[in-house]
């Protein structure tokens, strides 16, 4: 199974890509989809939709994970980034790929084992399981700060068993 994860925003939204077979889970990519801010909010809408369109096209996931956009104090911050779910959850819709949504602490839990994680955690558990895979291939802080994010949505999803 190949998951694309996703760690929405619209001026960063964070992807990773990620195989789980019989014998574990292989990195695959790891990157970001950046939009500048002085874009029209429309463009910038089109040009993530289109990115993630040439994205599931090109990995052929079988399934997209997201994480859920989490609201904060800023609500001007929580519709931009709820604007570009949609736009991610109607590229998954026209390219025909199901889609799994998940809470940040959902996230925290089933990757680093603690619903309240912070990035730090996060980032060394994400590390920790794709192992030297990812290593080698990271060359800035922030670009993996912002891919962790979306390997861990994609890793949450290759773990998460809802309990029956």
């Amino acid at each position: 199974m190949i998951v694309l994860g996703i760690d929405p925003g619209t001026a960063t939204t964070g992807y990773g890509v990620i195989e789980k077979s019989q014998s574990g889970v292989k990195f695959i990519e790891f990157g970001l989809i950046e939009t500048a801010k002085v874009v029209e909010s429309h463009r910038r809408l089109a040009f993530i939709h289109n990115d993630i369109v040439e994205k599931i096209n090109s990995f052929k996931p079988d399934v997209m994970a997201i994480e859920k956009i989490f609201f904060a104090t800023n609500a001007k911050t929580a519709i931009s980034v709820g604007q570009a779910i949609g736009v991610m959850l109607l590229a998954a819709a026209h390219t025909g790929i199901n889609v799994a949504e998940y809470a940040p602490g959902t996230i925290k839990k089933q990757v680093a084992g603690d619903g309240r994680a912070d990035k730090k955690a996060m980032q060394k558990a994400v590390r920790e399981i794709l192992g030297g895979q990812v290593n080698d291939l990271i060359t800035k802080k922030t670009h993996f700060d912002n891919a962790a994010d979306a390997l861990a949505v994609a890793l949450c999803h290759v773990y998460y068993q809802p309990s029956s």
